[in-house]
């Protein structure tokens, strides 16, 4: 079948692998991106899957916080001078304000009407690309940090079991610094048990055709695999990732440092990370 010359760059774009090896991958897969992707993965020429694509479209990232929860959207347009647009911007915040007013976590007519009515005065074309909600319950804060002009975005939920620990001054530098890290190293999931099960059987299936490479005893190959796995777990779980101000110890162990010197418990127990552009597939 003939392979197009756009999809070669978009799994190129997606993976960071060659052209060439994009082409050849896509070939084999009878163009199916998700099938070539897999298959670049196995024989090492794609990283294994972290947060998948790169910024593309121009645009920004918004957050609203209430009492009662914060919303996340992403509105896209077709320049980056359409999104320094006041106009652009004012739509941006009117958006996400009433999502966080009403919980919203998807669009609605009233959003979307907002848009076009944005649409029919800076003549570009403009798109509530996404949009999510994050409740805030008792005992619990939100931290909210947008970096780089909107080109990111972060959400992340935490609880304590008593509410004055959030008035300490070690609970409030780490509620800013987790917002931070999450920015900084974008991951994928909080910890290893919320990681879905078919995403681990895939990367499982990736590493065990890497690990076939190898002349190893079946029982090596498998401490091989496992290896690749808990490798890949500390990368994209957010507990477990090299914590930003810290990088000798995790996310997991500096909480844990902090709950003892505080004498209290304080947790992660959710996040939202946008980051403008990626891939969605």
């Amino acid at each position: 079948m003939e392979i197009k010359a756009s999809d070669v760059k978009i799994l190129r774009e997606k993976t960071g692998a060659g052209l060439l090896d994009c082409k050849n991958a896509l070939a084999k897969a009878n163009g199916d991106f998700k099938q070539a992707e897999k298959f670049l993965k196995e024989q090492g020429l794609a990283a294994a899957a972290k947060r998948a694509g790169r910024a593309t479209n121009e645009g920004r990232i918004f957050i609203a916080e209430k009492d009662h929860g914060a919303a996340i959207i992403e509105l896209s347009c077709e320049t980056d001078f359409v999104a320094m647009n006041q106009n652009f911007l004012q739509t941006g915040e009117a958006l996400v304000n009433l999502a966080a007013e009403n919980k919203l976590s998807g669009p609605t007519p009233e959003l979307e009407l907002k848009v076009q009515e944005t649409i029919a005065i800076i003549k570009e074309n403009m798109s509530l690309r996404r949009l999510a909600y994050l409740p805030k319950g008792p005992g619990e804060v939100l931290s909210v940090y947008i970096h780089g002009a909107g080109k990111i975005g972060v959400i992340v939920k935490l609880k304590a079991d008593k509410n004055e620990l959030f008035d300490n001054p070690g609970v409030k530098e780490f509620v800013l610094d987790i917002a931070l890290h999450t920015a900084a190293y974008n991951p994928l999931f909080l910890s290893r048990e919320t990681v879905p099960q078919d995403y681990l059987k895939e990367q499982e299936e990736i590493f065990t055709v890497q690990a076939e490479k190898i002349d190893k005893p079946d029982n090596v190959k498998k401490g091989i695999i496992q290896g690749k796995i808990n490798k890949h777990l500390g990368e994209i779980c957010l507990l477990e990732q090299a914590f930003v101000k810290d990088e000798k110890q995790s996310v997991a162990k500096v909480l844990a440092a902090l709950n003892k010197e505080i004498g209290g418990k304080i947790e992660i127990t959710g996040f939202v990370f946008y980051r403008l552009g990626e891939n969605l597939d």
